[in-house]
């Protein structure tokens, strides 16, 4: 596998650029972002987590899904491991979160993802137009942003299906 590109805060171009990934090529690729309605999910193993066997709680995340033994979870943010079985995955990440907080997760083909994201990293802006974490010192991806619109669940106007985990994991486990 090729050196991956890795930015701590932006999880969705980290994945971008992982999904293009030629030691990837062959497998096939999910993207899985999750988040809830209150856009806060807990999730653990996590190394922007306060301490080890606390969660840390996101917006949302950017996972990479891909077809290896079955199904397996390339985040480059877990201290889990790399390329981990995704029942292993879920179970050590999302423990039992129930209610609000429940992740749910929209599905876009790998493909679909590399050629649709667009981010100016305008949502990494606080109030006075400064980085809330260092950008990347690649360049941004794609023309304007539509990032915010994955995140939103209920836009039908970007690429992917909404799930709960519950179904995801029937369908990858």
């Amino acid at each position: 596998m090729s050196p991956r590109r890795y930015q701590p805060f932006y999880c969705e171009e980290n994945v971008w650029h992982l999904a293009r990934d030629p030691a990837l090529a062959e497998r096939e690729r999910v993207v899985a972002f999750v988040s809830n309605a209150r856009r806060l999910v807990p999730l653990w193993g996590q190394r922007a987590a306060p301490a080890p066997e606390q969660p840390v709680v996101w917006d949302y995340h950017v996972l990479l899904f891909a077809r290896g033994a079955g199904w397996r979870v390339l985040d480059l943010d877990t201290t889990i491991g790399w390329d981990v079985p995704l029942a292993e995955y879920f179970a050590a990440t999302f423990r039992v979160v129930t209610g609000e907080y429940a992740p749910r997760f929209r599905l876009i083909d790998a493909e679909d993802y590399v050629a649709s994201l667009a981010t100016d990293r305008s949502h990494m802006l606080d109030d006075a137009g400064g980085y809330r974490a260092p950008p990347p010192e690649w360049p941004a991806i794609g023309e304007g942003t539509n990032v915010m619109r994955f995140v939103d669940f209920e836009d039908d106007g970007v690429p992917g299906e909404v799930v709960d985990a519950v179904t995801l994991l029937r369908r990858f486990g």
